[in-house]
């Protein structure tokens, strides 16, 4: 087989045309295989012959549509005239591109990234949806058009995809990736992430695009005595994590299957060696998810301050609704809600470091995705963990009677993004010999 970027741009071209009528995961491009060609040529010119390749040499790469590439139009996911929306490229595309990875296009969102659902459909069923707002990049990876895709998640806009179309999505400590050239939903939740199927895949990618990334090992998050954790601390390498599950109203928000899928993997995971902790946490869960609304719809208001005023009868009516729901919320109400926030975050960590938790395991997503395409799921699942800022993984666990995917979700404190994918191959296989329904 070519090895060649040209090669591996080609291929991913026929894929693309060969199912993506159906799947409508890639907004659509005219000359995509002339322009990818192009850049696969210079990319094989500067690196193909050359030892010492970039770590995503060749590597082809979906970028979802609120993320500013430069020479292809940005529209979120709406009818805004593209001009409206444009600036600089994101300098996480240019870490990607310097990385060897090559931009295929770019992938659907929901409008704006927020819940009006573009028109993607689930991989596995096309009548169920995909999830949101990184609907396209999802499915993308999912159905083997591209082996990463770039996400944002503001609640649950990666893991829940990810859970739907059954791949891995990497949702990293808020603030780890630049956001410079992404359209912002709410500023204080707002998290680049990646799609990959499988944790081998992803790795690499997320060392790219996360600011100080460290080797698992050498440190880099709080250690549970408030220092630097070390390679010789309390998650040295080779020590498999203690797994937290959070029990309570949050816990209580999964359906049925989804709960009973979750709770067999957790047991499977104790049986491998995993230590397995059953916690009651948040016990304000009600509280977190008021304050999360009020955040996410004031600054979502303040972040289309200018293109609504000028463009909002080009808007969708849920995506409206939530602006204006932003803009008759108080500056009061959200300097509170702020400042609960910060109050649960270290409430958060002190929760972990009490009864030696290093993840906390959940279900990645209420249940299989929901059938039709109007909506794009609870978000639900991903709240408190979003709320928080703090790093999340969602990783495939087996599959709904419907055969849908399910997934788990892994949670680390706050910069502990290192640990969290260092311990998740581990994690991983346990789930992947544990994939048959149940």
């Amino acid at each position: 087989m070519d090895t060649s970027c040209a090669g591996a741009a080609a291929r991913t071209c026929d894929r693309i045309e060969a199912g993506d009528g159906e799947i409508q995961a890639f907004v659509p491009e005219p000359g995509r295989r002339e322009r990818l060609g192009r850049e696969a040529r210079v990319a094989d010119e500067r690196w193909g012959k050359v030892d010492g390749r970039p770590p995503l040499y060749g590597v082809m790469v979906g970028v979802k549509d609120i993320v500013r590439v430069e020479g292809l139009p940005t529209r979120a996911g709406s009818d805004v005239p593209a001009e409206a929306l444009a600036g600089a490229e994101a300098s996480l595309v240019g870490r990607l591109r310097e990385a060897g990875a090559l931009v295929v296009g770019k992938t659907v969102t929901a409008e704006f990234a927020v819940t009006a659902p573009g028109p993607t459909r689930n991989p596995h069923h096309l009548d169920h949806t995909p999830g949101g707002s990184s609907s396209g990049s999802a499915a993308a990876v999912a159905a083997g058009m591209v082996p990463l895709a770039v996400g944002t998640q503001t609640i649950g806009s990666m893991i829940r995809p990810a859970a739907y179309c059954g791949v891995v999505g990497f949702k990293p400590t808020h603030g780890r990736v630049p956001s410079d050239g992404v359209i912002p939903n709410a500023p204080t939740f707002d998290t680049v992430g990646l799609f990959a199927r499988d944790v081998a895949t992803l790795a690499p990618a997320a060392a790219v695009l996360c600011d100080g990334w460290r080797p698992s090992g050498e440190g880099g998050e709080t250690s549970r005595e408030g220092g630097e954790a070390s390679g010789e601390g309390w998650a040295a390498a080779g020590r498999r994590p203690v797994l937290g599950v959070p029990l309570g109203p949050y816990l209580d928000r999964a359906d049925a299957e989804a709960r009973s899928s979750f709770e067999e993997r957790a047991g499977r995971l104790e049986a491998a060696g995993f230590g397995v902790r059953h916690v009651p946490f948040p016990d304000d869960f009600e509280r977190v998810v008021a304050e999360q609304r009020v955040i996410n719809r004031y600054e979502l208001a303040r972040s289309h301050a200018v293109w609504f005023p000028r463009h909002g009868g080009r808007y969708r009516e849920q995506t409206a609704e939530a602006i204006r729901e932003g803009q008759r919320m108080s500056h009061d109400a959200y300097a509170a809600a702020l400042r609960a926030r910060a109050e649960f975050r270290e409430r958060l960590v002190a929760a972990m470091d009490r009864d030696g938790i290093d993840l906390w395991i959940t279900p990645a997503a209420t249940g299989p995705a929901p059938y039709g395409l109007k909506s794009t799921g609870d978000s639900v699942m991903s709240l408190p963990w979003s709320y928080a800022g703090t790093p999340a993984l969602a990783l495939p666990a087996g599959r709904a009677a419907n055969s849908l995917p399910l997934g788990v979700q892994c949670v680390a404190r706050p910069g502990a993004d290192e640990r969290l994918l260092g311990w998740a191959p581990d994690v991983e296989s346990v789930l992947v010999a544990t994939s048959a329904p149940v």
